[in-house]
């Protein structure tokens, strides 16, 4: 069977990496969550002491952008790949509310946009792959067969977030879990360098009531109707 390229763009916490895994695995396809990759640029830029509350020191990051290496590691006991930096797997450090809160800042800069999205398009050269982010379907992978775009009440998803956080034991409150949601939506839609926006071609599924095996199955069936277009 003919592969294809599966972009799937949205807001933060719309379930885009649930359903690309759930795809990827069921399809047999390459998974990659770019998210993660501008999560760990902006963990990088943390621990370098390159970006506070207070200040940001953008032309130090791009100084450094060429030590930063970003690689991807499947992880059989969890079903998944995990993300590491510079050979250091930083799977749990790239996920808490601190890295959020700076991460649209991080992936707003042009040329971390710039090194990335060249890593992202030679991920995805052979096709039979299944990624998620913010510019995907507009930027990365404009040809792509499947373009989906997810989007869910921001409270919706500010819930998700939270409880994702709680349990994995970190001290949070659900008024910051949704000022940072707000926050990233303001700033992902507003960047002057490849904003968040919908593909003109792009399928929008709203999940804010849906649970994971309908968005899966809604999704899936989509998935199907391409490969019957491409037949």
């Amino acid at each position: 069977m003919q592969k294809i390229t599966i972009a799937i763009d949205g807001f933060s916490s719309t379930g885009k990496s649930t359903v690309a895994k759930q795809l990827a695995k069921h399809l047999g396809y390459i998974y990659v969550d770019t998210g993660a990759m501008y999560r760990a640029v902006t963990l990088f830029t943390m621990q370098n002491g390159f970006i506070d509350k207070e200040h940001f020191n953008i032309n130090a990051l791009v100084e450094k952008l060429r030590n930063i290496t970003i690689s991807f590691k499947f992880n059989k006991d969890l079903g998944f790949a995990e993300v590491y930096l510079n050979g250091v797997n930083v799977e749990k450090e790239i996920r808490t509310l601190e890295v959020s809160s700076f991460v649209s800042k991080v992936a707003a800069i042009p040329e971390v946009r710039y090194q990335l999205v060249k890593q992202q398009q030679q991920m995805g050269k052979d096709k039979g792959v299944v990624m998620d982010g913010r510019d995907i379907g507009t930027v990365v992978f404009p040809y792509a067969e499947l373009k989906l775009f997810m989007i869910a009440s921001a409270e919706k998803r500010a819930t998700r977030r939270f409880n994702e956080l709680i349990e994995r034991g970190d001290n949070v409150k659900y008024e910051d879990v949704l000022r940072n949601v707000q926050e990233r939506d303001y700033i992902d839609s507003n960047r002057e360098d490849s904003p968040l926006r919908k593909a003109e071609d792009a399928i929008e599924i709203d999940n804010s009531d849906l649970s994971l095996e309908e968005q899966f199955n809604k999704v899936l069936h989509l998935v199907e109707k391409t490969f019957n277009k491409i037949k």
